[in-house]
């Protein structure tokens, strides 16, 4: 698997962080187009003044802060805060941000803009006191030019307000802010169109393979020949070939450049090799270069088989997916990068491939992420159309007629040079009816239009309950490219063998053995996706503030189901035990040999999940027994008289050992144990450390049963972003320097606020000895 080799994705992230670390004076215009981060030195406020739109007006007692930013996360858990079971009961309301800055004389006659990937919600935008827009949907980016509102040689003024005051809006955590990246782009007078380059590989081998570009150029000076160049690179930033195409483009005028070049021998993207190439495209005018940007591709060819399903590069692969919702648990909204990379990590790890953006479209450095380590992503649009959820009395649906359109237009113009994404979904378990002319007319008008803008992947629907809206039945299924279902797997499984020409997917599926075993024993069925992948902050009832349908909890933690479907998906050797947490099998499931109560456990009953073919059980080094792995799924299940010591178990196949698992009786905690996910640091946003903390014995194991409350400090050049357990129950802040342990367990986020030097992380806790871990920070 390239990506765990250290392959070029390693130069891709720290081009990433380097883009954004360099705050890039707004002076420097030599170039003929700049893309400036616009993250740093904003003003925010919780509140609503009147006239913040305004040139003029005072921010002076405004809060300083960098973006993205996510105020909500940074709020009180409260039973009565109006986002309620959907919003993880965190607060909601008005914010302001406000940054000045400053354009030189010279940049005069030059196209300016400002692109905001994210604003939750319900955004008005203002540059000194215009208003550029309103978009009340949070999850698209959003662009403005500025050109004709802008003081060159002065002082200009960015005002944004955000309101999600109306309450509930959504069914899971939206959080609130600027909580993605922002850009200012200037270009010449002769310009490629934003989002305007579109690279397809419409035909592909390992011999050969042809990629088409397609440049629009828009030329607002005089009448001129215009030259576009293409120069395909490939990951080692070898130039693999080159094109160039000219025309003659009237004032004012917008055209399509085509071109089509054949690479020879091309590095295919695929999820164990996720080869990348740049094209990067260079405009001419009378022998000046007027624009140049580059558009990261991938060379892959796909396809769907109604009886085989999902095909990769001429290769059959099931989809093995998860559904993740965009919040990163302590950090909430505003995610750094290197959450996602760790959680991809993870995931990897037990055999998934593929991500479902539910149920709208995440940050473009997500999917770069996806890209980058190997992802298939299905791209969700929206959780609604005209018809309203419970829970989110305020959502989506009072805009959709207005807004579905320029909505689905951005999403598909950002994302559709994104080699992970394979197929694009509508909506999310539509409760508008479907079995009526304009069900019909809503989905074709979204499906033609996604089609127009990328004619080279599939749409579907995550469908609800589609026997009782008869939509098996009427003609809708039909109209789908692939037909998506969620849950109800036998249903979908039924109704792919009575409609054998139809592509099939499951959208949405549950961890149950039943719904792994129709996805096990059904090839026609392209894949499954689990919700969730990752634990998410709301659709949750208090004293719950997330919900437990991930594989992982909100931390980063492993569960029971974790290695169940480790068991399930993956190929590498592996084995687990649980324990029923009471006597006689009561309770749920605990990976550890230390019960509560000593006194009254007696039976202990294990459920063992592996992938091999048998296991034998050691109990305090006595064997009890060796078991065949079942047929159906099952776990491996034993009985025995509890006793303090250790229970292991050895995995076999073939009769060779290919994994162990061994749990031993802890005492009481006496120490702390950090796990830095990352012990070098640069001086970026985006890069953070997990610190893993663990209670353990004298002996080093893991003491599970007493909550703990610990101290964090930072010293040095970091900074504590964020602290969690995971547990759902917990209404203990994220922003603070204190935590209680749950089961032995809790996370640290720490990031670097110089270029150099170093950071200690210190953790303390009453009758436990302290630990501290060394960051170091480089460039």
């Amino acid at each position: 698997m390239k990506y765990f080799k250290g392959f070029a994705f390693t130069a891709l992230w720290l081009m990433v962080l380097s883009f954004w670390s360099c705050e890039t004076k707004v002076e420097d215009l030599a170039d003929s187009r700049v893309v400036q981060s616009f993250n740093k030195d904003w003003r925010f406020v919780q509140d609503d003044p009147e006239g913040a739109e305004g040139a003029r007006f005072s921010d002076s007692d405004w809060r300083m802060l960098d973006v993205p930013h996510d105020w909500s996360i940074e709020g009180e858990f409260n039973r009565d805060n109006p986002t309620a079971r959907g919003g993880g009961y965190l607060p909601a309301g008005i914010g302001w941000y406000r940054k000045s800055f400053t354009l030189p004389k010279s940049a005069e006659g030059r196209k300016v803009w400002i692109n905001f990937d994210g604003l939750m919600a319900n955004s008005d935008v203002y540059i000194n006191g215009h208003h550029l827009g309103h978009r009340p949907y949070g999850y698209v980016d959003i662009t403005y030019e500025l050109t004709e509102h802008l003081q060159f040689g002065k002082e200009n003024v960015m005002a944004v307000r955000l309101d999600n005051s109306k309450q509930p809006a959504s069914r899971w955590y939206t959080g609130a802010g600027i909580y993605r990246n922002v850009k200012l782009i200037v270009k010449e007078d002769t310009y490629v169109d934003n989002n305007g380059v579109f690279v397809t590989t419409p035909q592909v081998s390992e011999e050969s393979a042809v990629v088409n570009v397609k440049t629009d150029v828009v030329n607002t000076g005089v009448a001129s020949e215009v030259m576009v160049k293409s120069l395909v690179k490939n990951a080692d930033g070898q130039l693999v070939l080159a094109d160039s195409v000219s025309r003659q483009l009237e004032q004012n005028e917008k055209y399509t450049f085509d071109q089509s070049l054949q690479v020879e021998s091309p590095r295919l993207w695929s999820l164990d090799s996720p080869e990348m190439y740049v094209n990067e495209t260079e405009v001419w005018v009378n022998g000046e270069k007027k624009d140049h940007l580059s558009t990261p591709f991938g060379i892959r060819s796909f396809h769907f088989d109604a009886a085989t399903g999902f095909h990769l590069n001429g290769e059959n692969i099931r989809l093995k997916g998860v559904c993740l919702h965009h919040d990163g648990g302590a950090v909430g909204a505003a995610v750094p990068l290197a959450i996602w990379e760790e959680r991809f990590k993870q995931l990897k790890e037990i055999g998934i491939n593929a991500i479902r953006t539910a149920h709208n479209p995440f940050a473009t450095e997500f999917l770069d992420l996806c890209d980058q380590m190997g992802f298939f992503v299905m791209n969700e649009t929206f959780d609604t159309w005209r018809a309203s959820k419970n829970n989110a009395d305020h959502g989506y649906q009072h805009h959709f007629d207005d807004w579905w359109e320029e909505d689905t237009r951005a999403i598909v113009l950002r994302d559709r040079n994104h080699p992970s994404i394979f197929i694009i979904s509508v909506g999310n378990e539509i409760r508008d009816n479907l079995n009526n002319e304009q069900g019909f007319e809503t989905y074709k008008m979204q499906h033609n239009l996604i089609h127009r803008l990328d004619g080279t992947r599939p749409v579907t629907l995550a469908l609800f309950r589609p026997n009782q809206a008869h939509v098996y039945q009427n003609g809708f299924a039909e109209l789908m490219d692939v037909v998506g279902q969620n849950y109800r797997e036998n249903e979908l499984a039924q109704a792919s063998i009575d409609n054998p020409d139809w592509k099939v997917m499951g959208t949405e599926n549950g961890h149950t053995r039943q719904a792994f075993l129709v996805w096990r024993d059904n090839p026609s069925i392209a894949g499954h996706f689990l919700w969730t992948g990752i634990d998410y902050l709301g659709e949750a009832d208090w004293p719950e503030v997330s919900h437990d349908y991930g594989l992982f909890d909100r931390a980063g933690f492993t569960k029971p189901r974790t290695w169940e479907r480790m068991s399930w998906w993956s190929e590498t050797p592996m084995v687990r035990i649980y324990r029923r947490e009471h006597h006689l099998g009561q309770g749920g499931l605990v990976d550890d040999w230390t019960p509560t109560d000593f006194d009254t456990y007696d039976e202990a009953h294990l459920e063992i999940y592996t992938n091999a073919d048998e296991v034998e059980v050691f109990h305090n080094g006595e064997s009890l027994g060796t078991k065949k792995r079942p047929e159906d799924a099952s776990p491996i299940r034993f009985r025995l008289t509890f006793q303090p010591g250790s229970i292991e178990a050895v995995a076999r196949t073939n009769g060779e050992e290919v994994a162990v698992h061994e749990l031993k009786t802890a005492k009481g905690p006496s120490q702390i144990v950090l796990s830095p996910t990352k012990t070098s640091l640069v001086n970026n946003w985006d890069d953070v450390s997990i610190v893993r903390v663990k209670l353990v014995d004298e002996e080093g194991i893991l003491s599970p049963n007493l909550a703990k409350k610990l101290t964090f400090e930072v010293t040095g050049n970091g900074e504590l972003v964020a602290v969690d357990n995971g547990a759902r129950d917990s209404h203990e802040s994220f922003v603070t320097n204190e935590r209680r342990t749950a089961r032995g367990q809790a996370i640290a986020i720490v990031r670097a606020t110089a270029d150099e030097g170093s950071f200690q992380v210190n953790v303390t806790g009453e009758g436990l000895t302290p630990a501290s871990v060394e960051i170091t920070i480089g460039q």
